[in-house]
Formats: structure tokens, C-alpha cells, sequence
């Protein structure tokens, strides 16, 4: 049986009392097991049979049971509680102790408690500089009364908890963050003959992580993507919405025709799927011969854009539209498209990079303006961190990513080398969209090309190795009209299964004008040949 507590502690047991929970050798815990320690200390002085710490979640809409003593069932089975429901939903809303000496089904909304035979409870709200963080609750097996001095008490507990709690919780927050956006933010740049590319990725002053993020990725059709966005917030939130955005651009790019048409599924998704959400997003699409890229702006800073001819200046004459998950609006997103010559560099950034203390964001632009300039990406991300961010620590993240359309050099020949899988065709269809363009295929040569080379490839795929895998040799020469396709394997040819086979054959005949295969025991070769057909009109 609990004693009753004597009320009449001296100023030396009340002192005791205080450095129980305010031990220093607490701070080397991890968080659960510093709860537990500091739940059965708090059972101990207040002689009660069970105490228990219920934290917020990531919603902030429920309390879901974390460390208990004396009731661990609560832990183990998962209770959650609704703000505002019940005896710590309530605690929870009003931000202030509660005290119960009838524990029911009216009273609380965890069966668990009565059922253990709990008659009193008293709770106080855990709070870090007026936050919501949890709530605690102490229980006893008889009625008993509360006095002032023990609900102080309680809640200075609450506050040691508290200042335990968001210490650890911050830090693991902090780690997890960091680990999911490092995860994400692309480790290596795609290589795409005719760009250059780089970026930056800097965390704020406090090591903090925000939404931040970029990405750049290429899909089966030839055309190159790139993204870059700002989450609202910061934090684990902030970072794993990011995460959910940059996966669903991904998808979403797969199947639209531009920029505006990925956003604005991107907007339908985060106002579902992430209500409460916001976030800006800069998204652009390459045009295969890289002539040409089509931009939606969602809320994001304006790229600059810095020609050959010397010309740098920020695009604000592109159309903005509204961020993303900001209002349900039925205004269509719009697209714009920008001619994009040899020598041409084109930057993009988050806010983070032109804002600072003391310097309003249009000198930050005005400078960002001047010091972008064509040239290798790297040296243009090298120069503007070195501008705009220079010995000062940022008070934001600040991503950045830079892309700059190389002169051309001899590009009449194309060399490539895959690996004999179904998947590899798409890299293939991918290089000849970019290449042939530049050698003056039309667009009838490109897509007979793209056929008659994909069976060519296709073949080597499915009739040269085995199970063991191989690799493909592709070489593309352009010279007098005309355009030579080279497909080599090293493997053993076996024939196809199945009926009406040879229609690849039939098909590289019917859209090329010369057509060899040689096999042997080094492999096979095929060898295209295929009139410009600017050259035959000609």
C-alpha cells in the first residue's frame, strides 16, 4: 500500500527531492531510457504507483504513450490519445495540470487505466519555451489526495522531462534529417554530352535542415530534367515532405508532356496527400538536341541566365505561378521556353543563398546577377558561393545548381558501350534523340534510326549471351550525308524462340539503305547505313 505523503518536508528534503530529477548524470542517456530513469524517480518521490510520459507525434493531433513506470502496458501496446479527448487530451488542450479521482470510461479514453485499477490520476503538460511536447500523468491504486506543493513539484518534472526530451529529441531529429536528405540530394550528376554541370548543398548556421533540395535526371524519351525547391519549415517535417515531392516529380515527369503539367500534379498531391503543407519548386525540361528548355516556375526565384555574348541577367519576365499546396486555385500553370545557345549558363538557387542580415534580398539578386557568368559549372558555383556567401555562415540552407551548355566540339562520331539488358535501350534512344539532331538528321531520320538501331541493339540483347550477361558496342559516325551505325557483341548468337521471328532484320532493311550482319566466333556485327534526307533532296 502507497503511504501517504507527509506534506511537511523540510527545505533539505524538498531540496533532495529536486536533485533527483535534475541530475546531471542524466544528460548521457538516450531519450528513452532518460524517461524511464526519470519516470521512476518521479514514482518514487511522489510514492504513487505508476507514472507515465505520453509525447506529441509528428501530426501534433495525438499523445502516443513513450516511456512509463508501473503501467508499461501502455508502451507496449501503443496508446494513443487524441488531443482534447479524455484526461490527457485534455491536459494536452488547455495546457494546464488535471486531477481526477474517478477513473472510468467517462473519465479517460485509455481502457488500460481502469482496468489496472487505477482510482486518482493528476497530469501536468510537458513544455520546452511554451511548446507542447507531451503530456505526464502519475496514478495511484487508491484514492489520494494532490496537495499544491506535490502538483508543484510535478510540474518541475515536467519541466526536467521536458528539457530532456527536446534536447534528445532535437538531436535524433537532427541526425535523421540529415541522413534522409543526404540520401536524396543526388551523389553524382548525370553526364550529358553538350552540359556541364554542379551544385551546392550548404546547411544553415545552426546545422539545421530544411526542405532544400535539387535533382537532375534524364527520361526514356531523350529529354534531360531538372528541379529545385524549398520546402516550408524546417526540421525532420520539412525533410521527409521533400523527400515525398522530389519522389513524385520523378514519377509525375515520366508521363507529362512539360513542366507545368508535372507541377501542377505535384500541387494536387502535396493539397491532398500533405495539407498543411507549402513548398516552391523551379522545374525545367531539356529538349534532346539541348536547343531549347521549357521552365514552370511554382513561387521560385527566377534563374539567371548568362550568354556567351556576355549578357547575365535574372529571367523575371517568367511568368510565376502560385507555390505549391498554397490554395486550391484552378488557374492553369503556365510554361515558358528559352532558346539556350552554346556557351550559355543557366543557375538555380534557393532563397537562402540571397538572403541575409542587414541586406535586402534585391541587392542579393543584383549581385547573384553579376557574378554568374558562362564558363565550367563548377567555377560558376565556386564564384557565387564565393560572392554571395563569402567567410559568413548562412542563416538558411542554401542549395544551388548550375548547368552550362558547352561550345560544340567534333561531335560526328558518338561511342557507347552498355550492358545486354532490355534496359539499356532506353540509355541508347536517350543518346541518339540528343546526337542525331546535332548532325542534321531530321526528324524522319531520327525516329527510323532510333527503330532500326533499338532492333539492332534489341537483337544483341536477346541473342548473344546467356543468362551470364554481356556487353553491347555501339558507334555512330555522320560524314557525307549519311549516318553509320555499328552495333558489336562478343557473345555466341543463338536463335529465337517462337514464330514469325526476322522481323527486326526486315525492319532495319526497310529503314536504312545499307544493312550487313556478320557473325562469327568473335561475336556479331551489324552494320547500318542510313541517306540524310536533306542529302537526298539535295
Amino acid at each position: 500500500m502507497p503511504r501517504a505523503v507527509d506534506t511537511t518536508d523540510s527545505a533539505e528534503d524538498r531540496l533532495r527531492r529536486i536533485e533527483t530529477i535534475t541530475d546531471s548524470t542524466l544528460a548521457h542517456l538516450g531519450v528513452e531510457d532518460a524517461l524511464q530513469e526519470l519516470l521512476d524517480r518521479v514514482r518514487d518521490n511522489l510514492d504513487v504507483d505508476t507514472a507515465t510520459a505520453l509525447l506529441l507525434d509528428s501530426t501534433k493531433q495525438h499523445l502516443v504513450a513513450t516511456a512509463s513506470s508501473g503501467i508499461e502496458e501502455e508502451v507496449h501496446q501503443g496508446v494513443r490519445v487524441r488531443v482534447g479527448e479524455g484526461f490527457a487530451g485534455r491536459i494536452a488542450a488547455e495546457l494546464e495540470p488535471y486531477v481526477i479521482n474517478e477513473v472510468s470510461s467517462s473519465t479517460v479514453v485509455n481502457p488500460l487505466l481502469w482496468r489496472k485499477g487505477i482510482r486518482t490520476l493528476v497530469g501536468v503538460p510537458l513544455l520546452a519555451e511554451g511548446e507542447l511536447l507531451g503530456i505526464l500523468h502519475v496514478g495511484t491504486f487508491r484514492e489520494r489526495e494532490f496537495d499544491d506543493a506535490e502538483i508543484d513539484w510535478l510540474r518541475l518534472a515536467a519541466d526536467r522531462i521536458s528539457v530532456s526530451v527536446r534536447s534528445q529529441l532535437t538531436t535524433t531529429e537532427r541526425n535523421a534529417a540529415t541522413t534522409l536528405q543526404r540520401s536524396l540530394l543526388p551523389t553524382e550528376l548525370p553526364r550529358v554530352p553538350g552540359l556541364d554541370f554542379a551544385s551546392r548543398y550548404v546547411p544553415g548556421e545552426r546545422l539545421d535542415i530544411s526542405g532544400d533540395w535539387y535533382d537532375v535526371f534524364t527520361l526514356p524519351s531523350g529529354r534531360l530534367c531538372m528541379a529545385i525547391g524549398d520546402v516550408v519549415g524546417r526540421g525532420l517535417p520539412a525533410a521527409m515532405i521533400m523527400s515525398r515531392i522530389r519522389t513524385a516529380v520523378r514519377a509525375y515527369a515520366l508521363d507529362c508532356d512539360g513542366p507545368a503539367e508535372v507541377l501542377t500534379k505535384i500541387d494536387r498531391h502535396l493539397r491532398h496527400f500533405e495539407p498543411e503543407s507549402m513548398a516552391t519548386i523551379a522545374f525545367a525540361m531539356w529538349e534532346p538536341s539541348l536547343d531549347q528548355v521549357h521552365l514552370s516556375l511554382a513561387g521560385h526565384l527566377a534563374p539567371v541566365l548568362a550568354t556567351g555574348h556576355g549578357d547575365s541577367r535574372l529571367l523575371t519576365d517568367l511568368p510565376v505561378d502560385a507555390p505549391i499546396g498554397v490554395s486550391s486555385s484552378t488557374r492553369p500553370r503556365r510554361t515558358a521556353t528559352l532558346d539556350i545557345g552554346h556557351g550559355t549558363a543557366l543557375f538555380f538557387y534557393t532563397d537562402g543563398l540571397v538572403e541575409r542580415r542587414g541586406r535586402p534580398i534585391e541587392d542579393g539578386l543584383r549581385l547573384l546577377r553579376e557574378t554568374v557568368r558562362p564558363g565550367p559549372a563548377e567555377v560558376v558555383c565556386a564564384e557565387v558561393m564565393s560572392a554571395l556567401v563569402g567567410s559568413e555562415a548562412a542563416r538558411d540552407d542554401i542549395a544551388v545548381l548550375a548547368v552550362c551548355r558547352q561550345e560544340p566540339e567534333s561531335n560526328s562520331s558518338l561511342e557507347l558501350e552498355i550492358d545486354a539488358v532490355p534496359e539499356s535501350l532506353a540509355e541508347v534512344r536517350s543518346e541518339l534523340r540528343r546526337w542525331l539532331p546535332s548532325v542534321g538528321a531530321s526528324e524522319d531520320d531520327v525516329a527510323d534510326l532510333l527503330i532500326a538501331v533499338g532492333e539492332a541493339v534489341a537483337n544483341s540483347v536477346e541473342h548473344a549471351y546467356g543468362p551470364q550477361g554481356g556487353r553491347v558496342a555501339l558507334r555512330m559516325e555522320a560524314g557525307d550525308g549519311a549516318v553509320e551505325v555499328t552495333v558489336r557483341d562478343a557473345g555466341t548468337w543463338r536463335e529465337g524462340r517462337g514464330k514469325h521471328r526476322g522481323r527486326g532484320t526486315q525492319l532495319m532493311r526497310q529503314l536504312c539503305d545499307e544493312l550487313t550482319v556478320d557473325h562469327g566466333e568473335q561475336g556479331t556485327r551489324v552494320w547500318l547505313r542510313k541517306l540524310l534526307a536533306e542529302s537526298e533532296t539535295a
